[in-house]
């Protein structure tokens, strides 16, 4: 590990309008999602804009010799954000479902007969699961993209809760997805994002590349292709790894890089992401699933399964 005593820290590094241009990007979207088929010219000239900012942002780290991660807490959230949106897929999802989002609530204020409010929705990376107001003239709702993959049922209780209030049933609603994988891994894809600076195997206390070669051999025959593996630069704790099929990389939470936790609860956890990479996704009604029942099965096959859950619940409570 390299010596950093006499290294001079760098300044954490603001960038300006990032958030005028984070609105601008977001109105876009929001015209866009107006109809369930938008303009693929008008896509690709977004896609440009993403690249093109990211990009920005990259080199104006490289001049500074730092990495995104230097960027302060609110440039990174929409840095994040921003590179997340480069992905094709991510994208797709995320306009398709600002469509689902302006369809329920333009439903939910016509019955109310508030058709003549201006709307406005957006989803993006945020710190809470959604905000809001609204007003007889205006309703402006904002919600964290870690809603892309929901059900409509979710986005609707998410839409009653600012423009009428939570009740019971919607508090339930959106607990329950909030507390769901599907929710967790695009948290964690945008947590990751910023910090993964260096691609590094080799943990602290653990190789990534050593424990593939052993699952790979005991669980794979040794037939399943080495994604690429990395630490993540931080301790998350709403979930433990990730699979990111279109770098195929897996990255590991740097709170399992500790000498206290047994080396079989890393192996459950790379194995579980080992078999996001074999098994791929399959749509079922239009719903993305990733852990189906083939999956499931798989997964319970660990030799140490009862005790690797039993080690990974009680880190997840802290």
């Amino acid at each position: 590990m390299p010596n950093t005593k006499h290294q001079t820290p760098i300044a954490s590094i603001s960038l300006k309008n990032i958030k005028a241009q984070q609105n601008s990007i977001l109105q876009n979207i929001f015209n866009l999602a107006a109809t369930d088929t938008p303009n693929s010219a008008e896509i690709k000239k977004l896609t440009q804009i993403f690249s093109r900012t990211v990009t920005r942002i990259e080199q104006i780290c490289v001049h500074q010799q730092a990495t995104p991660a230097n960027l302060t807490s609110s440039s990174r959230q929409i840095y994040s954000w921003l590179k997340f949106l480069t992905d094709e897929y991510n994208l797709q999802l995320h306009i398709n479902s600002t469509y689902r989002l302006r369809k329920i609530a333009q439903e939910i204020l016509k019955k109310d007969n508030q058709e003549s409010v201006d709307l406005k929705i957006e989803l993006t990376n945020l710190a809470g699961l959604y905000k809001g107001k609204k007003s007889h003239e205006f309703a402006h709702i904002t919600i964290s993209e870690g809603f892309i993959n929901a059900p409509d049922e979710v986005l609707q209780a998410v839409i009653k809760s600012v423009m009428f209030g939570r009740n019971q049933e919607t508090k339930r609603l959106i607990r329950s997805f909030a507390s769901s994988e599907e929710y967790s891994s695009v948290l964690l894809s945008l947590d990751l994002i910023a910090e993964v600076i260096a691609e590094n195997p080799q943990g602290k206390f653990y190789n990534l590349n050593n424990l593939f070669d052993k699952l790979n051999q005991e669980y794979f025959a040794t037939n399943l292709v080495k994604p690429r593996l990395a630490w993540s630069k931080i301790n998350t704790y709403r979930k433990f790894g990730h699979y990111e099929p279109a770098r195929d990389r897996v990255v590991m939470s740097l709170t399992l890089d500790n000498g206290n936790i047994p080396e079989f609860v890393i192996e459950f956890v790379l194995y579980h992401e080992l078999l996001h990479k074999h098994h791929g996704t399959k749509w079922v009604n239009g719903r993305r699933m990733v852990h189906t029942s083939d999956f499931r099965t798989d997964e319970s096959k660990f030799k140490l399964y009862a005790e690797a859950q039993g080690w990974l619940q009680k880190l997840a409570s802290g």
